[in-house]
């Protein structure tokens, strides 16, 4: 399908607006999430519509443009803006529709987990979604989506059913597992790179009220909660998600005045069974080591996705690294001991996920997403404020990544990919990997939807 070839063209055939250099407000609009990116589009196109989203494919293809697809914003990376491209911000489209008798919900893709958590919890239901609620939901399901429900409920692409995308050649197209199937097997964990998704189905789990939170623990303990944490999370309830890390301790109430400021291990919990049988499960963690803090309790589901959304503001500088493991390896254990207790800002973090359970019972071929036999998942942020910082920040992910990288499988989550991991690719995705460069030659043979972790298409 031909598509606007001037600007003048494609503000004729869009609603949204569409910024260029020297318009109103368009600073604001090339901005995203993450400041460390500071990129100059030659348009940003706010869509307003799945008509806007495909006159902006056809314009950046007619005029041989860079693409970006900006969703929520939060990638690290910076893939939703460019320099001298078009944006197709679908930030504005944040839709969420439920309906509570089949347990479903559309939304659209500028949706953020806090938008649609608000739209499903009025019903007692929830899916898989991220770890803090100002994570957008489109970036979070194409690379696969861990969150708080994922041992119960699996991966967020686990409970996709179905999805809108305009493809590459301008096609608007509906996928599920019976239209267009290769297509929707390659959204479900493939990222960004078969077309820009504007509206996603997902199936809906009665998740209500959950026992959840942090617990702070001395440095000193950490090597007992480390391999307890290694032992205790294949056989516990599935319903319970917890991760172990290291954090400065923030200045909340909770914490004592005269530890804020101190790094601390942390493990978050989030208990989604009976909220009675709560104190039983965590009652060996408790009785594990002293706290520092806890602020474990019972709460709406919505608060625990968005209990950490203070940490990470939109305008602060990150830097991602991120791994898969089978094990929690004693030698693994000893990295984290070394590495964690120097992280360098209040925002800097290092999460070891759980991803055993729900989706290690889906076969790695199933869907896009390969590493099913992965029990855990790490990842290593850095974060700074000062323009001119992030020397010591990228090293300390640089250094601590490195470290793990013997102990850790070669490819890792595509979410928690830098801008600097190209060449990893291919052992992100393993044995799938032919087959998604197949459909990408399908659906994009000009690899017009370049800028994510990029699959180019087969020859």
């Amino acid at each position: 399908m031909a598509g606007p070839t001037t600007i003048d063209d494609l503000r004729e055939r869009t609603r949204g607006a569409v910024i260029t250099p020297g318009d109103d407000g368009y600073d604001e609009a090339r901005t995203v999430y993450n400041a460390a990116i500071d990129r100059r589009p030659a348009a940003v196109v706010r869509c307003a519509n799945a008509g806007d989203v495909m006159a902006t494919v056809g314009y950046a293809r007619e005029s041989g443009l860079d693409l970006a697809v900006r969703g929520g914003g939060h990638s690290g990376p910076g893939f939703g803006t460019c320099d001298g491209g078009v944006v197709a911000d679908l930030s504005g489209l944040r839709g969420v529709r439920v309906d509570p008798e089949n347990r479903t919900a559309r939304a659209e893709p500028g949706a953020t987990w806090g938008d649609f958590n608000a739209a499903t919890h009025a019903f007692g239901l929830a899916t898989t979604g991220g770890i803090i609620s100002t994570t957008g939901i489109a970036g979070l399901t194409l690379g696969g989506g861990f969150g708080y429900l994922t041992r119960s409920l699996g991966l967020t692409c686990d409970n996709l059913l179905s999805a809108d995308v305009v493809t590459a050649d301008g096609r608007f197209l509906t996928t599920d597992s019976e239209h267009h199937p290769d297509l929707f097997w390659a959204l479900r964990g493939g990222g960004g790179n078969f077309g820009a998704v504007t509206s996603f189905e997902y199936r809906l789990s009665p998740v209500d009220t959950v026992v959840a939170g942090p617990m702070l623990f001395e440095l000193e303990h950490m090597d007992s909660v480390l391999r307890f944490y290694r032992e205790f999370v294949g056989g516990a309830p599935e319903q319970l998600f917890l991760f172990p890390g290291f954090q400065t301790a923030p200045p909340l109430p909770f914490i004592p005045e005269n530890r804020h400021g101190d790094v601390l291990g942390i493990v978050v919990v989030c208990w989604s069974g009976p909220p009675e049988e709560a104190d039983a499960v965590l009652r060996p963690l408790r009785e594990l080591a002293p706290r520092v803090a806890e602020a474990v309790g019972p709460m709406p589901y919505p608060a625990i996705n968005g209990a950490f959304d203070a940490l990470l503001p939109p305008g602060l500088r990150e830097y991602w690294k991120g791994s898969f493991a089978t094990g929690l390896t004693d030698e693994a254990i000893a990295v984290h001991l070394e590495h964690g207790p120097r992280v360098p800002t209040l925002s800097s973090t290092v999460h070891i996920y759980p991803v055993d359970g729900a989706p290690q019972r889906i076969a790695p071929d199933a869907t896009a997403y390969s590493y099913r036999d992965a029990s855990f998942s790490t990842v290593v942020l850095g974060v700074w404020e000062d323009p001119a910082g992030g020397a010591a920040e990228t090293a300390w992910v640089r250094d601590y990544h490195a470290a793990l990288a013997p102990h850790s499988e070669a490819g890792g989550y595509v979410n928690f990919m830098g801008a600097d991991d190209q060449h990893r690719i291919e052992a992100n995705y393993r044995g799938n990997y032919a087959r998604l460069a197949a459909v990408k030659r399908d659906y994009d043979p000009g690899n017009l939807f370049h800028l994510n972790q990029n699959i180019e298409p087969a020859a």
